[in-house]
């Protein structure tokens, strides 16, 4: 299984990457950075990646996923609800392609704030 690194601030965790195209174009682009956005207890940002959407694409997601959003070339990391939630879980705004799962506690990404520099690395 291939991982990757997450950094942001005093936030670093790994992630584990499940076999998938999104997957693929994620750990091929790597190393990047983006500046960080939030959105409830989601952490947004540009990825140098253009994959569309994969037919397992869903908007309900788990705390700890990671994912890809295609209308806006996002890397999503969810750790809580997002403003459109119905209750605990995340909820993407929209079907995004579920490429992995950090490693670790992600609500540890809530230290996360918008502008921050947020770099994704390969762990070899």
């Amino acid at each position: 299984m291939k991982q990757i690194r997450i950094e942001a601030g005093s936030v670093a965790m790994t992630a584990t990457l499940i076999e998938s195209p999104t997957a693929a174009a994620v750990w091929e682009a790597t190393p990047f950075e983006a500046n960080a956005n939030v959105w409830g207890d989601e952490v947004y940002f540009t990825a140098p990646v253009s994959v569309e959407q994969e037919a397992a694409a869903r908007a309900e997601v788990e705390i700890g996923e990671i994912a890809y959003w295609p209308p806006g070339s996002a890397f999503c990391i969810f750790f809580g609800a997002t403003p459109i939630s119905t209750g605990e879980k995340p909820k993407a705004y929209s079907p995004v392609n579920v490429f992995g799962a950090t490693d670790g506690d992600a609500t540890a990404f809530g230290d996360v704030t918008d502008g921050m520099v947020v770099r994704v690395s390969r762990v070899e």
